[in-house]
Protein backbone atom coordinates (compact mmCIF):
# COMPACT_ATOMS: atom_id res chain seq x y z
CA UNK A 1 0.00 0.00 0.00
CA UNK A 2 3.17 2.62 0.71
CA UNK A 3 4.47 2.14 -2.19
CA UNK A 4 1.13 2.69 -4.25
CA UNK A 5 0.98 5.79 -2.41
CA UNK A 6 4.18 6.75 -3.46
CA UNK A 7 3.51 5.68 -6.88
CA UNK A 8 0.45 7.93 -6.95
CA UNK A 9 2.56 10.57 -5.30
CA UNK A 10 5.60 10.63 -7.91
CA UNK A 11 3.07 10.49 -10.86
CA UNK A 12 1.53 14.01 -9.43
CA UNK A 13 4.83 15.47 -9.18
CA UNK A 14 5.88 14.86 -12.39
CA UNK A 15 1.95 15.68 -13.78
CA UNK A 16 2.08 18.93 -11.80
CA UNK A 17 6.07 19.56 -13.60
CA UNK A 18 4.31 18.70 -16.89
CA UNK A 19 1.45 21.39 -16.32
CA UNK A 20 4.01 23.83 -15.28
CA UNK A 21 6.09 22.75 -18.84
CA UNK A 22 2.66 22.87 -20.55
CA UNK A 23 1.83 26.97 -19.61
CA UNK A 24 5.53 28.09 -20.58
CA UNK A 25 5.51 26.12 -23.87
CA UNK A 26 5.23 28.18 -26.86
CA UNK A 27 4.68 25.59 -29.19
CA UNK A 28 2.20 22.48 -28.64
CA UNK A 29 3.60 20.03 -30.96
CA UNK A 30 7.13 20.72 -29.88
CA UNK A 31 5.92 19.60 -25.98
CA UNK A 32 3.65 16.85 -27.05
CA UNK A 33 6.86 15.79 -28.90
CA UNK A 34 9.21 16.24 -26.23
CA UNK A 35 6.62 14.34 -23.84
CA UNK A 36 5.56 11.43 -25.96
CA UNK A 37 7.16 8.78 -23.62
CA UNK A 38 5.79 10.60 -20.75
CA UNK A 39 1.91 10.53 -21.95
CA UNK A 40 -0.05 7.53 -20.33
CA UNK A 41 -2.72 5.67 -22.41
CA UNK A 42 -5.02 2.97 -21.15
CA UNK A 43 -7.40 0.91 -22.47
CA UNK A 44 -11.19 0.35 -21.37
CA UNK A 45 -10.82 -3.32 -22.13
CA UNK A 46 -7.30 -3.56 -20.80
CA UNK A 47 -8.53 -1.28 -17.01
CA UNK A 48 -11.57 -3.50 -17.05
CA UNK A 49 -9.58 -6.82 -17.17
CA UNK A 50 -7.04 -5.82 -15.05
CA UNK A 51 -10.13 -5.16 -12.30
CA UNK A 52 -11.71 -8.53 -13.15
CA UNK A 53 -8.99 -10.42 -12.23
CA UNK A 54 -7.77 -8.36 -8.81
CA UNK A 55 -10.97 -9.09 -7.80
CA UNK A 56 -11.14 -12.54 -8.91
CA UNK A 57 -14.40 -12.65 -10.37
CA UNK A 58 -15.47 -13.91 -13.80
CA UNK A 59 -17.49 -11.69 -16.48
CA UNK A 60 -20.62 -13.26 -16.13
CA UNK A 61 -20.94 -12.30 -12.35
CA UNK A 62 -19.23 -8.80 -13.07
CA UNK A 63 -22.02 -8.35 -15.84
CA UNK A 64 -24.72 -9.73 -13.10
CA UNK A 65 -23.38 -7.93 -10.46
CA UNK A 66 -23.83 -4.68 -12.58
CA UNK A 67 -27.28 -5.29 -13.84
CA UNK A 68 -25.83 -5.80 -17.45
CA UNK A 69 -25.96 -8.14 -20.09
CA UNK A 70 -23.10 -10.97 -20.25
CA UNK A 71 -22.84 -10.06 -24.01
CA UNK A 72 -22.44 -5.87 -23.58
CA UNK A 73 -19.63 -6.90 -20.81
CA UNK A 74 -18.06 -9.17 -22.99
CA UNK A 75 -18.25 -7.25 -25.83
CA UNK A 76 -16.25 -3.90 -23.38
CA UNK A 77 -13.78 -6.45 -21.82
CA UNK A 78 -13.07 -7.68 -25.30
CA UNK A 79 -12.30 -3.93 -26.60
CA UNK A 80 -15.84 -4.18 -29.07
CA UNK A 81 -17.80 -1.50 -27.04
CA UNK A 82 -17.26 1.37 -24.78
CA UNK A 83 -19.14 1.78 -21.59
CA UNK A 84 -20.61 5.18 -20.86
CA UNK A 85 -19.26 6.39 -17.38
CA UNK A 86 -22.25 5.50 -15.74
CA UNK A 87 -22.08 2.04 -17.03
CA UNK A 88 -18.51 2.03 -15.95
CA UNK A 89 -19.58 3.19 -12.67
CA UNK A 90 -21.92 0.21 -12.31
CA UNK A 91 -19.23 -2.11 -13.13
CA UNK A 92 -17.16 -0.84 -10.30
CA UNK A 93 -19.98 -1.13 -7.89
CA UNK A 94 -20.68 -4.26 -8.48
CA UNK A 95 -17.09 -5.73 -8.36
CA UNK A 96 -16.84 -4.01 -4.59
CA UNK A 97 -14.31 -1.58 -5.77
CA UNK A 98 -13.48 1.07 -3.59
CA UNK A 99 -14.15 5.15 -4.06
CA UNK A 100 -10.23 5.07 -4.80
CA UNK A 101 -10.35 2.33 -7.11
CA UNK A 102 -13.54 3.67 -8.66
CA UNK A 103 -11.85 7.10 -9.53
CA UNK A 104 -8.47 5.13 -11.02
CA UNK A 105 -10.48 3.12 -13.27
CA UNK A 106 -12.33 6.30 -14.11
CA UNK A 107 -9.51 8.40 -14.86
CA UNK A 108 -7.75 5.66 -16.70
CA UNK A 109 -10.15 5.20 -18.75
CA UNK A 110 -10.72 9.13 -19.91
CA UNK A 111 -14.34 9.53 -18.01
CA UNK A 112 -14.76 12.17 -15.50
CA UNK A 113 -13.75 11.65 -12.05
CA UNK A 114 -16.56 12.02 -9.45
CA UNK A 115 -16.81 15.11 -8.00
CA UNK A 116 -17.97 15.84 -4.02
CA UNK A 117 -19.53 19.04 -5.16
CA UNK A 118 -21.78 18.01 -7.72
CA UNK A 119 -24.84 16.39 -5.96
CA UNK A 120 -25.06 12.99 -7.70
CA UNK A 121 -21.66 12.38 -7.11
CA UNK A 122 -21.45 12.81 -3.84
CA UNK A 123 -24.18 10.02 -3.57
CA UNK A 124 -22.48 7.75 -5.57
CA UNK A 125 -19.15 8.43 -3.49
CA UNK A 126 -21.16 7.68 -0.31
CA UNK A 127 -22.13 4.76 -1.74
CA UNK A 128 -18.54 3.54 -2.79
CA UNK A 129 -17.04 4.53 0.70
CA UNK A 130 -19.73 2.64 2.44
CA UNK A 131 -19.79 -0.46 0.04
CA UNK A 132 -23.10 -0.51 -1.08
CA UNK A 133 -24.35 -2.45 -3.55
CA UNK A 134 -25.82 -1.08 -7.39
CA UNK A 135 -29.44 -1.67 -5.87
CA UNK A 136 -28.99 0.53 -2.99
CA UNK A 137 -27.23 2.99 -4.57
CA UNK A 138 -29.81 3.15 -7.10
CA UNK A 139 -32.05 3.90 -4.42
CA UNK A 140 -30.38 6.31 -2.78
CA UNK A 141 -30.02 8.43 -6.02
CA UNK A 142 -34.16 8.12 -6.36
CA UNK A 143 -34.52 9.47 -3.30
CA UNK A 144 -31.88 12.22 -4.02
CA UNK A 145 -34.11 13.36 -6.94
CA UNK A 146 -31.33 12.42 -8.85
CA UNK A 147 -31.02 10.10 -11.95
CA UNK A 148 -29.85 6.88 -11.23
CA UNK A 149 -27.53 4.74 -12.80
CA UNK A 150 -29.65 1.94 -14.17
Amino acid sequence: MKDEKDKNRMARKQTTEMEKELSKSMELGTFLNEHKETFISYEVADVLNEVLQKKKVTKAEAARRAQMSDIYLFQIVGGRRRPSRDRMICICVGLGCSLEETRDVLRKCRFADLYARDRRDAVIMFALEHGWGLEKLNDALYEADEETLV
